[in-house]
Order: structure tokens, then C-alpha cells, then sequence
């Protein structure tokens, strides 16, 4: 095929565009080793070839994504008609997804058929080449004894488990002027993060917390609480009272900028942690995640396999 030869895409790989997968399940057949379609994916070396509607942008637009095992690069944008690619998001509705990504429709599988796919002319096809990412800085903290600047106030976070609504979230970034890409584009809570000196944990002076430097890649909600009972049963970093944080002290690791990591979070965090298991249920059913990739929050079933975690404890 003449487009993945454009696209550098080697031929040995077999490379072909699957019309079946859609922006809502790639989710739970990528992230974590594919649930109920974990027969589909064989090696973490594997990837797959799919055309969505890129909605973040404005206007939309039509991309190709390369997608495998805790990998995901959109490798081109498609000069589509945008009458089409408006009907696309028209007919899919509301994102079945956390984000506004959409399936492409009939009318444009159609179009990218006869003028992309199956045509030697890609003048509309634009690739996209990979960088590779800057390596990281070393990270600088201030030392564990520094004192919280005089112009940050200290806050206590609810660290009590409990469900959480959709409309609830809007009260909770309001309160603490966290930061929400979709909800709060303005928020700027100021934590203060110290070395804990341990080579393990970073301590915020302004939320009395402690976190867990690293994180784990894990599957499910049942995985991460036994992951959580054993920290504490190892005494991680000399203490046994680790549990998951709360959606209002997640929120506080979260920058209004994407930092060098790509993230917004601080690079001072070790290990990519996209986003993390938080302690909320979601009510009527689900349960909640912060993505410090799109800078939100989000739910999904507790069962769906993928997810990462990544401990407190209050000082």
C-alpha cells in the first residue's frame, strides 16, 4: 500500500488499516492488554493502524493513529473535507471516550477509500515524524527542612474515601483553584515540593502529603489495593500507612502546564504515570481516575483492565 510507504512503515510489518477499531475501545485493548480482545494482541511489539477524528483541535480534523501496547503516535493528518468530518462527529454523538476523539463514519471510510487508501495521489496525506523526546532534566528540590514560602497557603485535602458525582467535581476545583483542562482552564492550586530525602517519596509542604516517587503499572482497581496492602506491609519508605489518594489530592499534583515530561505533573515524579487510580467510586457506578495526559479527570469500570497507581500518606 502506497500510503505506508509514504509513511516510512516497514513492509515486513504487514501494515494494513483496520476500519474496526474506534477511539472508545483502544483504551481497554491497549492500555492493559485488551480485556476481552487480549486474544487480538500477541507482543507488545505489535501495532495497529486506525483513521479518527481528531476533535480537540479547531475545526477537527482527520488523523492516522499507530496504536500497540502502551503505545499510541498519530503518524499523519488527512486533508479531509470538513463537511465530512463534521458529519463523522455528528452521527457518533457525544465521545464515547474521556476525550474528544471520534470514529470516522461511512461517508468518510468511502472518502478515504477512494482518495487516500486505494489512490497514488497523497498530496492530502501529511505525515507527522517522530522526534525523540529531550531527555529529562535531573530534578531539583528544595531540601526536606525548607520551609513553605510565606505567599503559599497550607492546606488539609479530604483524605476520606467516598463516591463522587459528575457535578461534584466543579465544587472541588472550585474550592482549591485546581487546574482541569476541560472545567477549570484557569485553576493554579501552588503546592510546594520538597526532597523527602529518601530517594523514594516527594513531601508537599502546602497539602501536609507524601507521595510515592514512582508508580505501578497496573491493571485493575483489585490489583492496586493489593498492591497498596503490600507497601504497607513492607513498611515502603519506613511507613505503613500508604493508601490511594483522593481526587481532591491527586488534583494537587496537577500543573496548569504540560511540563518536560509531557505531563501535568512534575518532573520530579519518577516513571511515566499518565494517570492514576484515586480512592473516589464514581455514583451511580464506575470509578475515577486523574489523567495528568489531558489534565482532568475521568471514569471507567474498575474491571477494564489499565491503570496506574501511585500512593499518599498524610504526614
Amino acid at each position: 500500500m502506497e500510503l505506508f510507504e509514504k509513511l516510512g512503515i516497514n513492509k515486513q510489518l504487514s501494515p494494513t488499516i483496520d476500519w474496526d477499531l474506534i477511539p472508545a475501545e483502544t483504551f481497554a485493548i491497549f492500555e492493559s492488554w485488551g480485556g476481552k480482545d487480549q486474544q487480538r494482541l500477541r507482543s507488545g511489539s505489535e501495532r495497529y493502524y486506525y483513521f479518527f477524528v481528531d476533535g480537540w483541535g479547531s475545526p477537527p480534523s482527520l488523523c492516522l493513529m499507530e496504536r500497540g501496547i502502551k503505545h499510541a503516535r498519530i503518524i499523519a493528518t488527512i486533508d479531509a473535507p470538513q463537511d465530512l468530518i463534521d458529519q463523522a462527529i455528528k452521527d457518533e454523538g457525544l465521545s464515547k471516550s474521556f476525550d474528544r476523539n471520534y470514529a470516522i463514519n461511512e461517508g468518510l471510510k468511502t472518502w478515504l477509500l477512494d482518495n487516500v487508501v486505494d489512490s497514488t495521489d497523497l498530496s492530502m496525506v501529511h505525515p507527522i515524524v517522530a522526534e525523540e523526546p529531550p531527555a529529562l532534566e535531573a530534578a531539583e528540590l528544595p531540601a526536606p527542612n525548607t520551609p513553605l514560602p510565606e505567599n503559599i497557603t497550607p492546606v488539609q485535602l479530604t483524605s476520606t474515601t467516598k463516591t463522587a458525582q459528575e457535578d461534584e467535581i466543579l465544587g472541588i476545583l472550585s474550592k482549591y483553584n485546581f487546574y482541569d483542562s476541560s472545567r477549570n482552564q484557569n485553576g493554579s492550586f501552588a503546592s510546594f515540593l520538597v526532597d523527602s530525602g529518601d530517594n523514594q517519596t516527594i513531601s508537599d509542604k502546602a497539602t501536609g502529603l507524601m507521595w510515592q516517587q514512582g508508580g505501578a503499572d497496573l491493571t485493575s482497581i483489585r490489583k492496586m489495593r493489593a498492591h497498596v496492602d503490600h507497601l504497607n506491609a513492607e513498611d515502603y519508605a519506613g511507613f505503613s500507612d500508604w493508601r490511594l489518594p483522593t481526587m481532591e489530592e491527586a488534583f494537587s499534583l496537577m500543573t496548569p502546564d504540560v511540563q518536560n515530561n509531557d505531563l501535568h505533573m512534575d518532573p520530579c515524579f519518577k516513571d511515566d504515570t499518565p494517570f492514576i487510580f484515586v480512592a473516589e467510586k464514581r455514583n451511580p457506578g464506575g470509578y475515577w481516575f486523574c489523567d495528568y495526559k489531558q489534565g482532568t479527570v475521568f471514569w471507567a469500570s474498575g474491571t477494564i483492565p489499565g491503570g496506574y497507581g501511585k500512593v499518599c500518606r498524610t504526614i
